[in-house]
């Protein structure tokens, strides 16, 4: 290996240690850590892991909510060349089981409180022999008990910056998700693109108040890493400790969605709480009032386009100046064809499928050749959604090839809950489709067609959906006909759009 010319994220925390000694690099609850304080602990952990018998290329399951051990987790398994992969905690024992099955983790971190009774039926389903390690306890089986048997010297283990460092779950498009494996170099290239955008450096203080199984917090958390940041860490989304975290620790950015942004607006109306040093998007008059109005070109010109296989973002309405297209331009370790079925180029002004390539895109997916494969065609990552380019040379993202549903932060793809509620022993077939709304984008109805002599409620189906699946997927509401429309033998979902009040999909589009 070219030891001369690699970095790897643990190289990252190691240089670290020696040019930032004194500055805290996270904060959670009680735990308040320099860089060689948690270079020290991630020592420990990749050491107590090495010593149990884990090796190079195998994983690490995170089952809980935000918290400092997620940074740790990913920079031990950085130093082990090993994989970390943090999953979605509220999603139910079903779910859980198919990632443990999926993943085969030789460790798995988890949390008692709020999901404990899940993350054990998943474990008794399944059976998975690993390591299990409880991080919300002190005793033995504890995370920390386990860390406290590790040496605090350096592993000293050579890493290929090219080898996959995270495991992201994404995409339900067929049904299941798929774990998007990105290496050390993705994570470094996005790293510095992010952080010149967001004007992230050594005096950042980033709340993470988003979750940390999404590459849409993750990626700030790492370039705030990356650039000798502060990582502050809350459990889940709370508008009061928010602002608590926000003034104490002088927090400068924070993962924050709309409906969080309300809550806030709520719970500060007294101005209990300075949030000044939070420099945010503008939004009311009453929130831009309490924090700074962000300046950086993130926050001028904000997102663009991209997706969890590319490490978040491929495209940026804050690169390149102005634009026609409405996501910018490509990032610039990037490049970006607009193709046709065949993989050919189009004219500009046409559309067809975005395709990339570059130092951020995926490994591919774990355990998922056939996939992978189809998504590399030709040398390059098929992102399965359609754009355009335009003449000026910047990306118009039309849609998802595949009908795509968002909830506030969250990714809702009908094929994964149409496949739940086809289930229900009473459900003949279904369709999912997206209806605005004014708090979480969209929400997602079912039109169901029940089994011939069966009856079934509408909320029999939410229920039956909300036992099997994230409660954030189940429907909110449930139309009953005879028979789906179909154009040919594929249901026509404009037509369900069109007769059920379906609309708002992300980037104006619907089912292609």
């Amino acid at each position: 290996m070219d030891v001369l010319h690699t970095l790897t994220l643990g190289d990252v925390l190691r240089e670290h240690r020696r040019s930032y000694p004194r500055q805290t690099a996270l904060v959670c609850q009680d735990s308040r850590l320099t860089y060689p304080e948690m270079d020290d602990r991630v020592n420990r952990l990749a050491n107590a892991l090495v010593g149990s018998g884990f090796g190079s290329g195998e994983r690490i399951l995170w089952l809980g909510q935000n918290c400092h051990r997620v940074l740790e987790g990913v920079l031990a398994a950085a130093k082990t060349g090993a994989v970390f992969c943090p999953v979605n905690w509220r999603q139910s024992a079903q779910e859980l089981a198919f990632v443990l099955e999926d993943v085969k983790p030789a460790v798995v971190i988890w949390q008692e409180d709020e999901i404990g009774d899940a993350v054990r039926q998943a474990r008794k389903e399944t059976g998975r022999d690993a390591l299990w390690l409880r991080h919300d306890d002190q005793g033995p089986g504890s995370y920390e008990a386990f860390l406290a048997s590790g040496s605090p010297e350096d592993p000293g283990i050579q890493v290929d910056p090219g080898a996959p460092v995270l495991q992201l779950y994404t995409a339900a498009f067929t049904g299941r998700p798929n774990g998007a494996l990105l290496s050390h170099t993705a994570v470094i290239f996005q790293d510095l693109i992010m952080a010149n955008l967001q004007e992230i450096g050594s005096d950042y203080v980033y709340l993470n108040s988003g979750p940390l199984f999404h590459v849409a917090t993750l990626m700030t958390t790492l370039a705030t890493f990356h650039l000798a940041g502060t990582n502050v860490f809350t459990r889940r989304v709370d508008a009061e400790e928010i602002c608590r975290l926000v003034e104490g620790e002088g927090c400068t950015g924070a993962f924050i969605m709309g409906p969080t942004m309300d809550q806030i607006i709520d719970a500060n109306q007294e101005g209990r709480y300075n949030l000044k040093t939070l420099r945010a998007f503008r939004g009311k008059p009453e929130w831009n009032d309490m924090v700074t109005v962000d300046t950086s070109p993130w926050a001028r010109k904000p997102a663009g386009y991209g997706q969890t296989e590319v490490m978040g973002m491929l495209t940026f309405n804050a690169v390149g100046g102005a634009a026609q297209g409405n996501s910018g331009r490509p990032s610039p370790v990037v490049q970006v064809r607009i193709v046709d079925p065949d993989g050919s180029e189009v004219a500009p002004g046409e559309v067809g499928e975005i395709v990339a390539r570059g130092p951020t895109v995926m490994s591919g997916y774990h355990a998922r050749p056939d996939l992978s494969a189809i998504r590399q065609a030709g040398g390059w990552h098929h992102t399965n959604d359609l754009g355009r380019r335009e003449e000026d040379g910047s990306i118009t993202f039309i849609g998802p090839k595949t009908r795509l549903i968002k909830s506030a932060a969250e990714n809702i793809y009908p094929a994964e809950v149409e496949g739940c509620i086809a289930r229900h022993p009473a459900v003949a077939e279904c369709a999912v489709i997206g209806v605005p709304d004014p708090t979480w984008t969209q929400s997602v109805k079912a039109i169901v067609v029940p089994r011939q002599g069966e009856t079934v409620t509408a909320e029999e189906i939410i229920e039956h959906c909300r036992a099997n699946i994230a409660s954030y997927k189940k429907p909110r509401s449930v139309e009953f006909v005879d028979k789906l429309p179909r154009d040919g033998w594929v249901v026509d979902y404009d037509a369900l759009d069109s007769r059920f009040g379906g609309g708002g999909y992300p980037g104006g589009g619907g089912r292609r």
